[in-house]
């Protein structure tokens, strides 16, 4: 073989091994992607269901009707988008949630805001400024997990489900502290929507992927 040859064939066999170790690593990451959106799903069903029984408590116990109005809404857009999280993962993985395993976001309970128990707030009073005070960093921990979704996540679907959970929700906390200033002087212990900026996004082996 000619020195010409060998370089030739040398070359080549280097193209293909960087070629095999791209097309692995990027398998790698669709794969911890798909993981991500899964985890999405799983984790964000019982906080939507955690946020709507929180409202069907305020439909009850509210002492204002612009809580009344907004514990309708959480009720209704919670609702159909924990049907649209069933469906993505039947879709996605061929199964229903409840045999979903992928990992978590990477989120304490508190960041997720799913350290209360929604139950607490039967007895509480002033109720509406103790739905404000619980909601809100629920809400809080919702954008952060659907931030999590739209930066490490794949599926356009999701993504489109995230987005409307961020446009929604810091939308409403926003609302809930105007309340709160009027109603009591003071807005939320909680403070207002997260900065994007407040943390770093967990890493895939911090979420289990």
């Amino acid at each position: 073989m000619s020195p010409r040859t060998l370089t030739i064939a040398i070359a080549a066999v280097l193209i293909a091994g960087i070629a095999v170790i791209t097309i692995t690593a990027g398998g790698e990451d669709s794969a911890s992607a798909k993981d991500t959106d899964g985890a999405f799903i799983i984790e964000m069903i019982p906080h939507h269901e955690s946020a709507v029984e929180m409202a069907e408590i305020a439909e009850r116990r509210a002492e204002h009707q612009e809580v009344k109005e907004l514990a309708g809404e959480i009720v209704a857009t919670q609702t159909a988008e924990i049907g649209g999280l069933e469906r993505a993962h039947q879709r996605l993985f061929g199964q229903p949630t409840s045999k979903g395993d992928h990992g978590t976001m990477g989120l304490p309970a508190h960041e997720m805001g799913m350290h209360m128990d929604p139950a607490t707030l039967e007895n509480a009073r002033p109720f509406d400024r103790a739905f404000i005070d619980m909601m809100i960093p629920h809400h809080q921990g919702a954008i952060r997990m659907a931030r999590i979704e739209l930066a490490q996540g794949e599926d356009p679907d999701l993504a489109n489900i995230a987005e409307a959970i961020i446009a929604a929700q810091a939308r409403e906390i926003g609302q809930m502290n105007e309340w709160r200033i009027e109603w009591y002087g003071k807005p939320s212990p909680a403070g207002g929507v997260p900065a994007e900026e407040e943390a770093s996004m967990p890493s895939h082996e911090e979420m289990g992927h």
